[in-house]
């Protein structure tokens, strides 16, 4: 089957000015949270002895998701993928392409009581590309990968040994890709260390350039399939899109949210030349996940605006009997710094 990602992008490629939009479900918090990765289970559940659901019943919420067709890509550790790709074959009849985070920079070892997210990033990897792919590093003759796509992230600190070292392990990891026939897609954060030597109205002009010296040394056949970054504002985002119109660009969505600065932030991003967005913690930690998604796809679609979206998606809630975590007030309220 082929896969909506493939035709989405191929779409967006031909024809930069289509409405085509892509969603990816980041769902790879295992490697970056540890144990409190599925989410507080909600509705609470008074006298519940765990405060987290187990990794299996995160496994299953995935499911839906994918069952329901209602992204074009699913993002996932290679351990999760070893459950929904292999050994229940979820993606093989579906639309939605399978992907794997291919590094875990120090950047985003953020589980209790951890504090290596205040340094400069550092690039580390636990993944390696033929366990990724085929669940082993010993593939039989001929096998073919389950999964053939993968997130990598960089983060630039304006700090010279540490970028330099995220740029080499960058340059390694391209290196096994292409030699592998693996794609990838990237991700650059916006600096994580506060020593930058950098006003904070630089830095979304410090992030864009970054990028565009480090992909000026690539050609086409090794470049990522898209990019995301964190909305940084209309002129950021414009930008970037308008520099290059062969990448396609899209954003990050950050840490939980109200509903409103979601469906904003999409739409925004969107007008602004976004051609894409991977959501994680705003679907996961949403009352409803699937009602959740299905909204997004309606603001992207121009269906519905974003006020329209809250709205309805209390709408779905209360259908389900599914109390709302705020009140409509605070519920309309934007947190983004992009958009504030």
């Amino acid at each position: 089957m082929r896969k909506t990602l493939d035709v989405k992008l191929e779409h967006i490629r031909n024809n930069p000015e289509c409405r085509e939009f892509i969603l990816v479900y980041a769902a790879d918090a295992d490697m970056a949270y540890g144990i409190p990765t599925p989410g507080a289970t909600y509705p609470p559940q008074p006298g519940a002895r765990y405060a987290y659901p187990s990794i299996q019943d995160f496994y299953l919420h995935l499911e839906e998701l994918v069952r329901e067709e209602a992204v074009e890509v699913l993002l996932a550790s290679v351990s999760a993928m070893d459950v929904l790709a292999r050994e229940k074959r979820l993606f093989d009849e579906s639309p939605v392409t399978p992907a794997i985070r291919a590094n875990d920079a120090t950047d985003i070892w953020v589980g209790r009581g951890a504090r290596y997210a205040q340094s400069p990033s550092r690039p580390f990897a636990t993944a390696m590309l033929d366990e990724a792919r085929f669940g082993t590093l010993l593939p039989a003759p001929g096998q073919m990968p389950d999964v053939n796509l993968g997130l990598y992230s960089v983060t630039f600190n304006n700090d010279l040994d540490a970028d330099l070292r995220s740029l080499e392990a960058f340059k390694a990891f391209r290196i096994s890709a292409v030699r592998a026939g693996f794609r990838y897609f990237l991700e650059v954060f916006n600096p994580n260390s506060a020593d930058l030597s950098l006003a904070p109205e630089q830095v979304p002009h410090y992030v864009n350039d970054q990028i565009a010296r480090m992909l000026a040394g690539i050609p086409r056949a090794s470049r990522p399939e898209f990019l995301k970054v964190a909305y940084n504002g209309p002129a950021a985002m414009e930008e970037l899109a308008h520099y290059d119109s062969s990448l396609v660009v899209g954003i990050l969505g950050g840490s939980s949210s109200t509903s409103y600065d979601a469906f904003k932030l999409i739409s925004e991003a969107q007008r602004h030349g976004a051609r894409l967005a991977l959501f994680g913690r705003r679907i996961k930690n949403a009352e409803h996940p699937l009602s959740f998604v299905r909204m997004l796809r309606a603001v992207v679609d121009g269906a519905i605006s974003p006020e329209e979206a809250v709205r309805a998606y209390r709408g779905e809630l209360e259908r389900l009997g599914i109390p709302p975590r705020r009140s409509l007030e605070e519920d309309m309220q934007l947190t983004s710094p992009g958009l504030l």
